[in-house]
Parts: structure tokens; sequence; C-alpha cells
């Protein structure tokens, strides 16, 4: 068990370290979060300090804010810059097309704002996150606590209405307490194991009431660096 865990966190730092290729001074720099996000972070901190560089940083959760303040990080708002050059960010699973599911650490809402106003998103990833369809990880939709489980027949209803049959979904927990996100919503995570259209199922899901956001980022990342367990990377593109 010890070896596939070092061995995953050699791919997630060969990622990592090909991301800091993106980094100049006079960037506003978003942080994403999450396992391989931390390890950039950590590397960012140390290239920050060892090229005395000019850059502005913003956080997409509670706990990469944490982090970033404790490194010494010149942390600051998105609401007060007037744009982000760049986000690095990990996810759950990419497929070849740049589709993703994001929000297995509960960060996805905050994720998703810097992402979408970010020039560029560039996410690191290890091997195991590339699959062929998105699905095989739940998808986590942000909901709010109002009418939850009315919300979450909603979801259900319509999931059946546009062709899923074997799924389920449950409330995620946290010391047998519902899972609170920092914008205090609570997480329905979906098991659909295979998703047959990314686009249109975020966009669907999006359309009920009481769903803040989903897990799905379509069209969002420019390029996923994928790390192996010796150490190589390899990128996903946008297509032309």
């Amino acid at each position: 068990m010890s070896d596939i865990s070092i061995n995953f966190d050699k791919a997630k730092e060969a990622a990592a370290k090909e991301a800091l290729t993106f980094i100049r001074s006079n960037m506003v720099i978003g942080l994403g979060t999450g396992s391989t996000a931390k390890i950039f972070v950590d590397l960012l901190a140390k290239k920050f300090f060892s090229e005395k560089l000019d850059i502005k940083v913003l956080s997409t959760s509670s706990l990469t804010e944490i982090q970033a303040k404790n490194l010494g990080l010149p942390l600051t708002q998105i609401d007060k810059v007037s744009k982000i050059d760049i986000v690095i960010d990990g996810a759950d699973e990419t497929d070849m097309k740049l589709n993703l599911i994001k929000g297995g650490g509960g960060a996805l809402l905050q994720e998703k704002i810097v992402a979408s106003n970010s020039n560029k998103m560039i996410v690191i990833v290890d091997s195991s996150k590339v699959v062929e369809n998105l699905g095989k990880f739940p998808l986590p939709i942000e909901i709010v606590k109002f009418g939850c489980n009315s919300t979450k027949n909603q979801i259900e209803k319509m999931l059946y209405e546009i062709g899923y049959s074997n799924f389920s979904m449950n409330w995620r927990k946290e010391n047998d307490n519902f899972f609170i996100t920092d914008e205090k919503h609570y997480i329905l995570d979906l098991h659909l194991k295979k998703i047959k259209d990314p686009s249109f199922l975020n966009k669907i899901i999006n359309h009920i009431p009481g769903v803040v956001e989903t897990g799905l980022f379509i069209k969002i990342a420019n390029q996923v660096i994928v790390g192996d367990d010796k150490g190589n990377i390899k990128l996903i593109k946008e297509e032309g």
C-alpha cells in the first residue's frame, strides 16, 4: 500500500513541477484545492522566495488560503483584482476532451468561479485520473440548505427522464453531520458510473432551483498535465 502512495506522490509532484513553468512575475495566480494542488502551492512558495517573484495569489478554498498564508505567499481576493492570469488546480477525473469532474474536496463552487474568471486553467493530475468517460468518480452537486430534499427529488426525477436508471445519490457527510461547503451549502454526490453527455447533464442539473453548481467543468480547462509514477508527464491539450 505504501509503494502505491509513494508512486502517486511522484506522479502528482511531476505534474505540479511542470505547472511551475507557466508561472512568471506580474501574474495573479489562482490556487486550486486538493492533494495535487497542495503540492503545487508548496513548490510555488519555494519559487516565489528563491526567484523573488512579483505575484499575487488567490485561493479556491479556506484550506488553500490557510496553506498559502502559512507559506508566506502574497494573498489577495478575487474581487480585488481586475484579472486572473492563470489558475492551477487538480481534478478528480478528466477525459481526453478536457472535461473534468471536480469537487471531491468540497470546493467546487469557488474553484469554478476562479477558473471561469481566469485567462488560463492548467489542470494537474496523476495518471489514474484520466478516463475515457467521466462518471466513475461520484459527481458532486452543491445545493442550498433550504428545501434540499425537494431539490434532491427533482434531480432524481430529471435523471430518470433523460435516461439514467442505474444510479444512486447520497448527501456528503462529515462525522455523521452534513458536510458544509465554504459557502455554507450541502453537497449531493451522484454515483452515475458513466456520464453520457457531460455538457448536457451540467446544463440540465444547473436549471433545477436549489442547485448552486455542479462539479462538471466543461470547456473551462485549457490544458491537463498528467504525471505518472515514474515522474514523467504527458499533456492533454485543447483541440485545434
